[in-house]
């Protein structure tokens, strides 16, 4: 088989796995033209419908979910013996792909993986930010970041930081206009900053907890954002309330910038955990990241 039909198949298996041109083309590093391209070319030699094209998404036909279940594994176990064969070097080297929420990859990814990069030039490290429960496994992600209560069954957990403590905020002007709530059921009454999830495209819902009793509160507001760091901006310009991580509040708090309430209804839980599965065969780069990554107290 020729070279270019091989990296027409890789082709294929990006585009299947990503139910996406452009998704897959981003990966690829090529035109999203070029890639429709090469799979037209790929059906034409092959004399049959891979994918389904719909105005919303791309998806194998019977055909292509035959290749894709047949070669997807064949092609992780060439990439998994290519990357145990570059452990042979004398520098560890490879690439760790992380899915993580934008937080921990600001305050706990970024400051923790500085020293190794610059010791191990030949790692390098993907950092996708995501709020979903992203499966880790189906997309091909080597480790996720999550708190330590929403870490899988069958998964090995590592902790990366110390407990963490949601924070309700409002700048200065916003409370000249609104009193401050007393207890997270006043909530109803503000404009609240929400945030969107990409899962299911729910709101996320604000929790609260105090002497073991637990609320949850649907808030409601003018604005909605999909990353924590537009809503902080928000509450900074008088928008209204956010409910974002302490650690990106504090400094702001400090400085009169911002005015935290219902503190005593926001109690510490299980900080960021690096997760993967069991069943992973871990490479000196990705062991490396690992322990770069460890929390120590």
């Amino acid at each position: 088989m020729q070279r270019g039909h091989l990296d027409d198949l890789v082709s294929f298996l990006s585009v299947a796995r990503e139910g996406s041109f452009t998704k897959a083309a981003a990966k690829l590093g090529v035109s999203q033209s070029a890639l429709s391209h090469t799979m037209r070319e790929l059906e034409a030699r092959l004399g049959v419908r891979l994918l389904a094209r719909t105005t919303r998404r791309v998806a194998p036909t019977e055909a292509g979910e035959r290749l894709l279940h047949t070669l997807g594994p064949r092609f992780e176990e060439i990439e998994a013996e290519l990357s145990a064969i570059s452990e042979l070097r004398e520098n560890p080297a490879g690439n760790v792909r992380i899915t993580a929420m934008e937080y921990a990859a600001k305050a706990i990814l970024l400051p923790k993986l500085a020293k190794l990069l610059r010791n191990y030039p030949d790692i390098k490290v993907e950092i996708a930010v995501d709020y979903g429960l992203t499966d880790i496994v189906t997309q091909r992600y080597d480790a996720g970041v999550r708190s330590g209560e929403q870490v899988g069954k069958g998964m090995i957990a590592v902790r990366i930081g110390p407990d963490i403590s949601m924070a309700v905020v409002g700048a200065p002007s916003y409370f000249r206009k609104y009193p401050e709530p007393k207890r997270p059921q006043d909530l109803i009454g503000h404009n609240c900053i929400n945030l969107r999830l990409p899962t299911h495209g729910a709101l996320y819902v604000w929790e609260f907890e105090k002497s073991g009793r637990e609320l949850k509160v649907r808030v409601e507001g003018q604005l909605t954002f999909n990353t924590s760091a537009l809503m902080l901006d928000a509450a900074l310009a008088g928008h209204g309330l956010s409910y974002v991580p302490e650690g990106m509040v504090e400094a702001h708090i400090a400085r009169g910038r911002l005015r935290r309430v219902l503190a005593d209804w926001c109690p510490p839980f299980s900080g960021y955990h690096l997760w993967y599965p069991s069943r992973r065969q871990s490479s000196a780069a990705f062991a490396l990241v690992v322990e770069a990554l460890r929390y120590r107290k």
